[in-house]
């Protein structure tokens, strides 16, 4: 029996062997026919090897087809949901739980995205936005425009975290502030919206600075937005924060069609 164990270990060793001595010929022979050769070989190999790597990240990329609607109570996002599903109007109520359906994207190459309309209540909404972030290809934060002004504390505060949230995740999120509620006679500008936005984030940077002690010591919670010393604009962000204003109802009524035209060519454009 050890005799036989020996035969075995010895053929493996000899075959590594064998094939070490392959190895060492034919590297031995590239380098003999032409010096560069083997460079080039190396270079190639490199090459394929980007090429893997590139396509397993495509492949992760696209594997992350959720489209999030996030918001305060009363911002549209559910009526903005089904707009985008439908085309048609809806009476909608304050949910308590997440609604999700394939969105068919508007482009010539039929791809398709899930949009998740999430709980916009206060004791839910940061929970709904921890299960769901991982899996999210895009971000809306949807705001209503027309309430805007005595909203913007608790709109600045929630985007805010969910800033810091996208920030964090590995494969970070296309990111879009939809301006709600534009058939309102009240309603605040896209462009005056961000203003107020970067003002009141600005604050909320000087005061969790000041008092980190009423944060939890996870890496998001201490993070700050922005560059530090200078006032917070949406363009230093790592990530790209765009705009741009909508309006579920629309211009004419219950009956009357959605302006969300500049929506569905955004969501086109990341799918």
């Amino acid at each position: 029996m050890a005799s036989a164990d020996s035969r075995r270990t010895g053929n493996g060793g000899s075959v590594g062997g064998a094939f070490q001595l392959y190895l060492d010929s034919l590297r031995q022979e590239l380098r003999q026919r032409d010096p560069t050769l083997l460079s080039v070989v190396v270079a190639l190999v490199a090459v394929l090897l980007t090429l893997v790597f590139w396509k397993f990240i495509r492949s992760r990329r696209s594997s992350q087809r959720a489209v999030l609607l996030v918001g305060l109570c009363d911002s549209g996002k559910t009526l903005l949901f089904v707009r985008l599903l439908t085309g048609l109007y809806r009476d909608t109520q304050t949910s308590i739980t997440d609604s999700s359906a394939v969105y068919r994207v508007n482009n010539n190459r039929g791809t398709s995205l899930t949009l998740i309309d999430l709980p916009g209540h206060e004791s839910l909404r940061l929970q709904f936005l921890e299960r769901f972030k991982a899996s999210a290809r895009a971000i809306v934060f949807v705001v209503d425009s027309a309430a805007f002004q005595r909203e913007v504390k608790d709109v600045a505060e929630f985007l805010y975290q969910v800033l810091l949230d996208s920030i964090g995740l590995k494969n970070t999120p296309s990111f879009l502030i939809a301006c709600n509620k534009q058939d309102i006679t009240m309603a605040k500008s896209a462009k005056l919206i961000q203003q107020q936005l970067e003002k009141e984030i600005n604050t909320l940077r000087v005061t969790r600075s000041a008092a980190p002690s009423i944060l939890d010591s996870s890496s998001t919670a201490t993070a700050q937005l922005g560059k530090k010393g200078k006032e917070f604009e949406f363009s230093q962000l790592p990530l790209k924060v765009e705009f741009l204003e909508c309006s579920a109802k629309g211009g004419r009524g219950d009956t009357g069609s959605a302006d969300i035209q500049d929506l569905e060519k955004w969501l086109a454009k990341i799918a």
